[in-house]
């Protein structure tokens, strides 16, 4: 499928073709006014013809004078799945397949690129550092412009990272750290600013939750924010009820979105219906203001052209459609982005692990021995129904929890692959993979509820501060 907002027919917006359409439509009856040249005429009508495949093929509507697209119509294919398909949005995650959601098939459905060794390698060449171990497994698996982005790094323009959370509770799961892990090793590795978006307002609108506890889970998830590492001299944390009220450039952006978006169109992208709130129906323009770097005047000196790179989880894609498509119409550049998988459930691959169901997720405030139970009680395996089978025939380490797992935090490529053939070949037990897995987990959560002890609330108030960060472009 051709994405709309820009990677397809030449990297034009619905409206671009539009208008291209419209200009081309006069020029051939001008040309036939005035009676010119058959070949010149012919010609100019072979282009009018191309120029109208290529509006069907972006917008999924026939060209009709007078009537401009309803922009991002394509946008809708990340709406209701077809049976058999996996469902991915914003706010629900679910396939029927045990190894998880088909990505090679959503790179086609969002229109997104898959990143290849060709772009890991030359991450690797540009940055001078090794591949995130995210990168060379193919946790984060999808992208837009990160080529460009490159290509303007190695001529010494800079970007800037933006990442998000929305927070719905007090204690962040394991899935939640993956963006937050990866943004961080960019951030050190390019040496670039961050900001991190702490969506409250839209937790508000979409949980029954009160305005206050969705602030208080906002403060309380930035301390396990600052705890994964980042540099207090280069990040700004902040939280949407904080900061619309007190950056007018950044609700400026706001607006601006919010003008060139139609209700049809976020009906079509997000699936709103007649009795949604109007909040709703409003937010996907917060959740694309930070995109633009005019929307930090503090940090940016009012510079409206610095890039943005955005690392988040696939289902995140259907907002930054939305902006990409927006962006050069109010007159900045579109983000890049880099996409993530899913991190499954303790029960399987079927399903985004849950902040309200405490058995399906290993959470950054559980024990060494509430991980040890989890994993052995819940973890689904991929073994066989006895040792004497699963000695013969192995274990299937694609749908197996723990192998999963162990793919997003084992650090060496060389044991993670060890473990996986001795799993596959029977040598290695489900209770022995269940172990190493816990082995793992125990001393990294131990060690983040440390570090977390350590953010006080001053630290938090410096972080989300708006202020000028250690950065010169």
């Amino acid at each position: 499928m051709t994405d709309c907002l820009g990677d397809g027919a030449g990297d034009m917006t619905p409206m671009d073709l539009y208008e291209k359409l419209t200009s081309q439509g006069d020029t051939v009856r001008t040309l036939k006014t005035e009676k010119a040249a058959k070949a010149d005429i012919d010609a100019a009508v072979q282009l009018l013809l191309k120029l109208k495949v290529d509006y069907k093929q972006v917008t999924g509507q026939d060209y009709k004078t007078g009537c401009p697209p309803s922009e991002c119509s394509v946008s809708q294919d990340n709406g209701p799945a077809a049976d058999g398909e996996d469902m991915v949005d914003p706010w629900n995650v679910s396939t029927t397949n045990a190894k998880g959601v088909d990505y090679d098939k959503l790179i086609v459905r969002f229109g997104s690129s898959k990143i290849d060794q060709e772009l890991v390698d030359r991450i690797e060449k540009v940055s001078g550092q090794k591949a995130h171990r995210f990168l060379r497994r193919g946790i984060f698996f999808s992208h837009r412009d990160m080529h460009q982005v490159l290509d303007a790094y190695e001529k010494n323009k800079s970007f800037y990272l933006y990442t998000g959370r929305g927070p719905s509770s007090e204690a962040l799961h394991m899935g939640h750290l993956i963006p937050f892990i990866f943004t961080k090793w960019l951030q050190d590795t390019f040496d670039i600013p961050l900001v991190i978006q702490l969506t409250d307002d839209e937790k508000y609108l979409w949980k029954d939750l009160s305005l206050e506890d969705c602030h208080r889970y906002a403060v309380e998830n930035a301390k396990d924010i600052i705890a994964c590492g980042f540099d207090i001299n280069k990040t700004f944390i902040f939280s949407d009820l904080d900061y619309m009220g007190a950056s007018p450039d950044f609700y400026r952006n706001v607006v601006k979105v919010q003008k060139h978006v139609t209700f049809n169109q976020v009906k079509g992208i997000f699936g709103f219906g007649d009795s949604d709130c109007i909040g709703k129906i409003a937010f996907p323009a917060i959740q694309a203001a930070p995109s633009f770097s005019s929307s930090f005047p503090q940090i940016f000196k009012g510079r409206k052209d610095v890039q943005c790179l955005i690392p988040c989880a696939i289902d995140q894609d259907p907002y930054f459609r939305m902006t990409r498509d927006v962006a050069p119409r109010i007159g900045y550049p579109k983000p890049a982005l880099l996409h993530s998988t899913f991190f499954p459930a303790l029960q399987g691959a079927q399903t985004k692990m849950s902040a309200s169901d405490a058995n399906s997720s290993i959470f950054l405030t559980d024990t060494p021995k509430q991980i040890k139970n989890k994993v052995n009680k819940h973890a689904f395996s991929g073994g066989k129904d006895t040792v004497e089978e699963h000695r013969k025939y192995g274990g299937n380490p694609n749908v197996d929890v723990s192998f999963m797992y162990l793919t997003f935090f084992l650090e060496d490529d060389e044991q993670l692959e060890k473990i996986r053939q001795d799993y596959a070949s029977g040598a290695l037990l489900t209770g022995e993979l269940k172990k190493r897995l816990i082995e793992t987990l125990q001393p990294m959560i131990t060690s983040h509820q440390e570090r977390r002890k350590q953010v006080t609330e001053e630290t938090v108030k410096q972080f989300m501060t708006p202020r000028p960060l250690n950065f010169s472009f």
